[in-house]
């Protein structure tokens, strides 16, 4: 089983609790970290397009978890940036027939963000990195037995 990591690298110190706590739910999950390959762009709006480009590249992906932090500030790039990106993960999880753990944090402060990734100690109920690898995994397993 292949599952592949991508993530945004803006706002990465919470962006790398977030790989932390899918790699840590990925380990849970009993699947070796050998099997994992992990991807970083620049930010948020670029993961949907990495995301395209390994699933036609890559026919041997078992699943997909995308992770990002997008922080609410003062002006409408927040809403620019987090709908489109959401739908369009939707959209290729839909079209490819994979499952896409959603880990990108949409937060209205910084303080949010460190909230639902926070590593210290990793907190399997607070970080969503965790949670959206064990989704994922959830899922792969529950579509092999369609």
């Amino acid at each position: 089983m292949k599952i592949c990591i991508v993530s945004s690298k803006f706002n990465k110190p919470v962006t790398d609790n977030l790989i932390a706590g899918a790699l840590k739910g990925i380990r849970d999950s009993g699947i070796p970290e050998n099997a994992v390959e992990i991807y970083q762009v620049p930010g948020a709006f670029e993961i949907p397009v990495a995301i395209k480009k390994l699933l036609e590249k890559h026919h041997d992906i078992a699943g997909i978890i995308a992770l990002g932090c997008l922080i609410k500030g003062e002006t409408a790039h927040f809403e620019y940036i987090s709908n489109p990106v959401s739908k369009s993960i939707m959209d290729l999880s839909v079209e490819y027939l994979i499952p896409i753990g959603f880990g990108i944090l949409t937060c209205y402060t910084a303080e949010q963000a460190f909230q639902r990734s926070g590593t210290e100690p990793l907190n399997s109920e607070t970080n969503k990195g965790y949670e959206a690898a064990v989704t994922t995994i959830e899922m792969i397993d529950l579509m092999n037995r369609m």
